[in-house]
């Protein structure tokens, strides 16, 4: 969804934007149904390889150096698929990864990097159960400045109480009242002077 639909379903400009900014690295829905189409096409293809095997190995009953090459693509066949499985278990890991930083961290590919993948556990829907929350606590104390601020910075004046800002004692009194009262006492005591600075 862009900037332009968000208005048209009543947001202002600038709300728009900051949903934009907010969720602007999740995946378009459109390029999810992509990959999960192309995993699908995937596994198709490797449940007839295995029924490709199986009819070979059938017909190859007897017959030593076609049941050699048999043989060999049968391993090539596994190393293939395991590739295929860690590959697409690293993909859905690093992809719940980032979901679970969105928002949290300025860069999410940075972070998922320095993050240690063998501790991570995934539930059966695809999200993180278990091992982030450690690691990233970890992380916020020692690389902070990787984290987005939870709170707003707010500047903290050190070194003085603003006038008003102490009710401790009924003697406060604001600089204003101080100012006017030594303006007036200066006037009173120098009439001739037409300047109530002195």
């Amino acid at each position: 969804m862009n900037k332009e639909q968000l208005i048209a379903l009543g947001l202002t400009a600038e709300q728009a934007d900051k949903v934009i900014s907010g969720f602007g690295q999740m995946v378009p829905k459109s390029r999810l149904d992509d990959k999960i189409n192309e995993v699908k096409d995937l596994n198709d293809q490797i449940s007839q390889r295995d029924r490709d095997l199986k009819d070979l190995k059938d017909k190859a009953a007897g017959n030593e150096d076609l049941q050699t090459k048999l043989a060999n693509l049968q391993k090539q066949y596994d190393d293939d698929k395991s590739s295929f499985e860690t590959k697409l278990k690293d993909t859905q890991l690093s992809s719940a990864l980032k979901l679970a930083l969105a928002g949290k961290v300025h860069d999410a590919d940075l972070v998922t990097g320095l993050i240690d993948k063998t501790k991570i556990e995934l539930s059966e829907d695809g999200n993180v159960s278990k091992g982030l929350d450690e690691q990233i606590k970890e992380l916020q104390t020692s690389k902070s400045f990787l984290f987005v601020p939870e709170k707003p910075n707010k500047p903290t004046l050190r070194g003085f109480v603003p006038s008003g800002g102490n009710n401790d004692d009924d003697k406060s009194t604001d600089i204003g009242a101080n100012f006017a009262k030594m303006a007036n006492e200066k006037a009173s005591s120098n009439k001739s002077d037409n300047s109530p600075w002195g």
